[in-house]
């Protein structure tokens, strides 16, 4: 009985951890596209040439790749505490995100996305390496919670860009004043778990026996098909569905971008809760390679909804947003299970840095295909990498026994 009673006081305490990371995790990730969801107000205000709004997202993803890399260089994810990470993350992130709004020129404020872009690599694989040391066998679904708690986060600033219209400044200050509650709940709250060493001392070769692992090389190769996809649908689905509700003739159609960017990026929060509690029972490749192939054909419906009645869009980026995340977290659950344990923080880094290295390039790419054809046909660009992925997943996939046919 007292064993029994152990086990339970350890399941509360681990549900407990997760709900005040997750937490903390949508808190500080309002940061990451809360200059995004006001890109059209910033231009104006900073007088960006409009071929450099992108770096507006693109210099968070820059500063993102740059934290991570030191971090994985160093073995920082290893060598100090991810809670103490989490929180010093939080706060850099929200200052840089906050001096925005005394920057004075566009050459500042897109170095002030770079810090914060750098900032929340302290934020985002620590709070991975949390949760995985508190779940083992529930570790997908623990981390399908958390991603779509992050997914929540970024979507956030969209809905409020809807809420405050014309006003960027209010939900720039509450972006950063949310990240500050983010941080500050978990160093006051969360403790290590068991399952994922706490700090390990520093080794120069930790790469390398991250990368010696097969199933680590195979789960970095589905990450990155699904990167090549994710971001760049996120960054542009406000302005696809605005183009394409002005081709129909919709009235307010900036109006409504910004909400169906909201119901895009928010409806992945589901699929990453509903993807962790499958695979965790029919396994994390299979349902990574599913999702994959799901989105690569949304992806390619774009095309057909484009121009169309708004509730054909709405149908299909409700989907889209579903399953283009879906996959995250079991890409990261499978590193924590194929890693060495004394590594995980640095096989976590190592892989959301080259997923994210890998998103500048669409983000980037996606608005000039459209401006040398047109937003009806720049979401194809995206199909190529999660069908590449899903190929590295099926690799992962257990194969059925042969069975001898009888001669």
């Amino acid at each position: 009985m007292a064993g029994a009673s152990g086990a339970s006081r350890a399941s509360g305490a681990a549900w407990k951890m997760l709900a005040v990371v997750s937490l903390a995790q949508f808190l500080g990730m309002t940061l990451w596209f809360s200059a995004t969801a006001v890109t059209p107000l910033l231009i104006t205000e900073f007088d960006i040439a409009p071929a450099h709004a992108a770096w507006l997202t693109m210099a968070v993803q820059a500063g993102f790749v740059a934290g991570t890399l030191f971090s994985a260089l160093s073995n920082t994810a290893d060598l100090l505490n991810a809670r103490v990470l989490m929180f010093v993350g939080s706060l850099a992130g929200a200052a840089a995100n906050a001096a925005v709004l005394i920057a004075p020129g566009a050459t500042t404020v897109i170095g002030l996305r770079f810090l914060t872009g750098a900032s929340l690599a302290l934020v985002y694989p620590p709070a991975m390496k949390i949760a995985a040391g508190w779940f083992r066998d529930g570790r997908g679904f623990a981390l399908g919670l958390l991603i779509g708690a992050l997914t929540l986060g970024k979507a956030f600033p969209h809905l409020l860009t809807a809420l405050f219209g014309s006003e960027w400044r209010g939900p720039m200050l509450l972006a950063s004043g949310l990240a500050i509650i983010g941080g500050t709940l978990v160093v006051l709250i969360v403790r290590d778990g068991p399952f994922v060493a706490p700090t390990a001392p520093f080794d120069p070769h930790a790469i390398r026996k991250v990368l010696a692992s097969r199933g680590a090389r195979l789960a970095t190769l589905g990450y990155l098909g699904h990167m090549w996809e994710l971001y760049a649908m996120w960054t542009w689905v406000a302005v696809f569905a605005t183009a394409s509700f002005a081709a129909y003739g919709l009235a307010g159609a900036s109006g409504a971008g910004s909400i169906a960017a909201f119901v895009a990026i928010g409806s992945g929060a589901v699929g990453c809760g509903l993807a962790g509690y499958v695979a965790d029972r029919i396994g994390r490749a299979r349902v990574a390679m599913w999702a994959m192939c799901c989105s690569a054909a949304c992806a390619a419906l774009t095309l057909v909804v484009y121009g169309r009645a708004p509730w054909m869009l709405y149908m299909l980026i409700v989907v889209w947003g579903f399953s283009v995340v879906a996959d995250s977290a079991q890409f990261s659950a499978l590193v924590t299970e194929y890693a060495p344990r004394d590594h995980v923080g640095t096989a976590l880094t190592l892989q959301t840095c080259a997923g994210f290295l890998l998103t500048m390039v669409t983000i980037e790419l996606l608005p000039r295909v459209a401006d040398a054809t047109s937003w009806r046909w720049a979401s194809l660009l995206l199909v190529p990498g999660p069908i590449l992925g899903a190929y590295a997943m099926n690799s992962l996939v257990p194969k059925a026994p042969k069975v001898p046919v009888p001669h």
